[in-house]
């Protein structure tokens, strides 16, 4: 299964407010500083993979950078174009295993592990190689990854149980060692306090950095650091987010 075989229905109606903690303008602060220590000019085109609802999308565009989003889920770019009121994003609905761009641009985001959703290495591989393809020469390739430790360690075979305002879940894990399926569950209340529940299931993988550097290096791209998340220092044991900065040569 790609992103594409991941509907995002009525999910894209919660997500928002399920990912208000995430913390967005510090993620792109620390983009910022990416694009100033892994590349020889300022970029000017920026593409997101699996943009979502478009946050990233939006606040780089706020910083002046042009960007483009690219994601599955129609109503997920619905509500992201609605975020930007004088269109200056272009958002495609897209699989990121198959997408097509009409030029080149400067740098790809891939951002909030949706990588792993990328669940066969065959796909993996197709994403790196379209990459490299509309890559800029000296552009670089910004994702990050969930680690085995999370999926093992945190997401594991729990069950987690939230509140948040007038939504209600529980997310119920599976991890076999390389797949992790996720159940979840909403329970989201209405202007009359009546409850419409919505039910998603959707699969990760895991990849191990020898798989991603051999996806990567097949790609002809090249590997140029491994963070921890949002730092600047080696992944630790225990790291539940790993960045890459992928390059292409000039």
């Amino acid at each position: 299964m790609t992103d594409a075989d991941l509907s995002y229905s009525a999910f894209a109606n919660v997500y928002d407010a399920l990912t208000a903690d995430v913390e967005y303008e510090k993620r792109c602060d620390y983009l910022e500083l990416i694009f100033k220590k892994h590349m020889d000019t300022e970029p000017e085109l920026v593409t997101d993979l699996g943009c979502g609802t478009g946050s990233v999308c939006t606040i780089l565009s706020s910083r002046g950078y042009d960007c483009i989003g690219i994601d599955s889920s129609e109503m997920m770019l619905d509500i992201a174009s609605k975020k930007d009121a004088d269109n200056k994003i272009l958002y495609l609905n897209q699989d990121m295993c198959e997408f097509e761009l009409y030029g080149t641009v400067d740098v790809f985001l891939c951002m909030l592990d949706s990588l792993n959703y990328v669940i066969y290495p065959k796909d993996m591989n197709r994403v790196f190689a379209l990459v490299a393809n509309y890559l800029n020469p000296g552009g670089i390739f910004v994702f990050d990854v969930n680690t085995f430790f999370k999926y093992d360690e945190i997401l594991s075979d729990n069950t987690f149980v939230f509140e948040q305002d007038n939504i209600f879940y529980t997310w119920e894990n599976s991890f076999d060692g390389e797949y992790c399926d996720f159940r979840l569950n909403f329970f989201v209340k209405d202007q009359s306090d009546r409850y419409s529940r919505i039910c998603e299931e959707h699969s990760q993988r895991w990849y191990s950095h020898k798989e991603l550097c051999s996806a990567i290096e097949a790609s002809g791209l090249v590997v140029q650091a491994v963070y921890g998340d949002l730092s600047f220092d080696a992944p630790t044991k225990e790291e539940q987010r790993v960045f890459y900065v992928v390059k292409k040569g000039k």
